[in-house]
C-alpha cells in the first residue's frame, strides 16, 4: 500500500508530542523518586531510541515487512514503560497516528482497537481500578485520531485526483494543439495545392501550349510562318513573367498581382481578354449590378476559382466561347463561367476521369474551387453534361464578404484596364 505523504509540520508535532510526554515520565518518574525509577528511566531511553530510528531508518517507510517490525519492538518497549510509569499511558495517542499512517487501512483501525484497549488497561492497572472515565478518555481519543487521519487521506485522495485529472487535461491540451497544427499544415498545404493549380500550373501550361504552337509554326513539314512563331514566343514569355510574379507574391504571401492595384472586376476583365488571346478562345466578360468592393480574401477566391474554371475551359473542355458574368444583388455576388465545350459526367469526376476538371487529376481543379469558396462560407455549383458544355457558378452572401470601397476608387469597378 503507498503511504500518503505527511506534512512536514505535522510530523514534527509528532515528535516533539513523544518528546513531551517521555520527558514528563521521566520528570514523574525520577523527581517523585517513585519505586522502580531506575526501570523508567531504562524504558523511557528505550522508547526514544527506537522511536528515533523509525523516521531515520528509510526501509521502514518502503518495506511493510521492516515497517511491522519496528511498530511491534516500538509497542513493546511502550508496554514496558506502561507497566512502570502511569505517565506512558498518554503515549498511546501518538502511537495511533503512527498505525493509521503505517498500516494498511483494517490492519490499523484493529491495531488502534487494541493499543486502545491496551491504554485502557494501563489506566486500570495503576490506579488499582477501573471507571468510566477511563475507558472513554483512551476512546474519545482514539475516535479523534481516526475521524483525523481518515479525514487527511479522504482530502489527499480528493487533491490527489484533481492534480491527475490537470494532468490529463494539461496532456489533452497538448494532444489537441498538437493535432490543430498538424491540421494547420494539412490546410496550409491545400492552400498551396490550389494556389499552384489556379496559376503557376496553369500559367505553365499556357506557356507550353504556346511554346507548342510556336514550334508548329516553325515545323518545315508545314507553311513556316516565322512572324506567328515569333509572336507565340513572346506570349509565352508574357506568360512566365507573369507567373515569376506570381511565385514572388506566394513568397511575400500577398493578395494576387491582379489585385494589388485594381479592383476585381477589372482584374475578371483583363483574365477574360488573356484567355482570349493566349488560348484564342473567345471569352467574354460581363458584369451586372452595381459596382462594390469586396474583403481581400472573396476577391482573391473569386479571382482564382474564375482562373481555374477558364483553365479548364482551354485546356479539356474543346470549347469556341466562353462568359464570365459578375453578378452584384442585395444580399449576395455570384461569378459564372459558362463554356460550349463537350462538357463531362460530374459523377465521375471524383474517379479521376478524363475531362474537363483535368487529364487524371481526380477532380483537383474542382475541389480547389470548392474548397475557396466554403472556406469563405461561399457555395460552389456546377452543371454539365456530356456534349452540352459546362457552368461553373459560385455565390458568396455580401454580408460576410464585402467591405466599404475607399472613395478615391468609387468609379473604378467600371474602368476599362489600361
Amino acid at each position: 500500500m503507498e503511504q500518503i505523504p505527511v506534512p512536514a509540520s505535522l510530523r514534527w508535532g509528532i515528535h516533539l508530542l513523544v518528546a513531551a510526554l517521555l520527558v514528563l515520565a521521566l520528570v514523574r518518574g525520577v523527581v517523585g523518586r517513585t519505586p522502580g525509577w531506575p526501570l523508567v528511566l531504562l524504558c523511557a531511553g528505550l522508547v526514544g531510541i527506537v522511536y528515533s530510528v523509525g523516521p531515520r531508518w528509510p526501509a521502514v517507510s518502503r518495506s511493510p515487512r521492516v515497517t511491522s517490525a519496528w511498530l511491534a519492538l516500538l509497542l513493546g518497549a511502550w508496554l514496558a514503560l506502561l507497566a512502570v510509569s502511569p505517565e506512558a499511558v498518554y503515549l498511546a495517542f501518538p502511537w495511533l497516528f503512527l498505525l493509521l499512517h503505517l498500516l494498511p487501512r483494517p490492519a490499523g483501525l484493529t491495531a488502534v482497537v487494541i493499543v486502545t484497549g491496551i491504554a485502557v488497561a494501563g489506566f486500570a492497572w495503576h490506579q488499582k481500578t477501573l471507571t468510566a472515565a477511563m475507558v472513554i478518555g483512551p476512546v474519545l481519543g482514539a475516535g479523534v485520531v481516526i475521524a483525523t487521519v481518515l479525514g487527511y487521506q479522504a482530502l489527499y485522495a480528493e487533491s490527489d485526483h484533481r492534480r491527475r485529472l490537470i494532468l490529463e487535461l494539461d496532456r489533452t491540451r497538448s494532444e489537441l494543439a498538437a493535432v490543430e497544427r498538424r491540421a494547420g499544415v494539412m490546410d496550409e498545404r491545400e492552400r498551396l495545392a490550389r494556389e499552384i493549380h489556379d496559376t503557376l500550373a496553369q500559367g505553365l501550361s499556357s506557356i507550353q501550349l504556346l511554346l507548342g504552337a510556336a514550334t508548329r509554326s516553325l515545323d518545315p513539314e508545314r507553311e513556316v510562318n516565322p512572324a506567328r512563331a515569333l509572336d507565340l514566343v513572346e506570349r509565352a514569355r508574357h506568360e512566365a513573367r507573369e507567373n515569376l510574379a506570381e511565385a514572388r507574391r506566394f513568397v511575400r504571401a500577398l493578395a494576387p498581382v491582379d489585385l494589388e492595384e485594381s479592383t476585381l472586376t477589372a482584374a475578371l476583365r483583363r483574365l477574360c481578354e488573356t484567355t482570349t488571346t493566349r488560348a484564342g478562345i473567345p471569352v467574354s466578360f460581363h458584369e451586372q449590378g452595381p459596382g462594390v468592393a469586396l474583403g481581400t480574401p472573396a476577391e482573391v477566391a473569386l479571382l482564382r476559382i474564375a482562373q481555374a474554371a477558364l483553365g479548364n475551359t482551354t485546356q479539356h473542355a474543346q470549347a469556341t466561347r466562353a462568359d464570365v458574368t459578375f453578378t452584384v444583388m442585395d444580399a449576395a455576388v455570384t461569378l459564372d463561367v459558362v463554356d460550349d465545350g463537350i462538357g463531362f459526367n460530374t459523377r465521375a469526376t471524383s474517379a479521376g476521369a478524363d475531362d474537363e476538371t483535368g487529364t487524371r487529376s481526380g477532380g483537383f481543379g474542382l475541389r480547389s474551387m470548392a474548397s475557396r469558396a466554403a472556406e469563405l462560407g461561399g457555395v460552389l455549383t456546377v452543371e454539365s453534361q456530356r456534349g452540352c458544355g459546362t457552368a461553373v457558378s459560385v455565390r458568396f452572401d455580401r454580408a460576410g464578404s464585402t467591405s466599404p470601397p475607399p472613395a478615391p476608387a468609387a468609379d473604378e469597378a467600371h474602368e476599362e484596364p489600361t
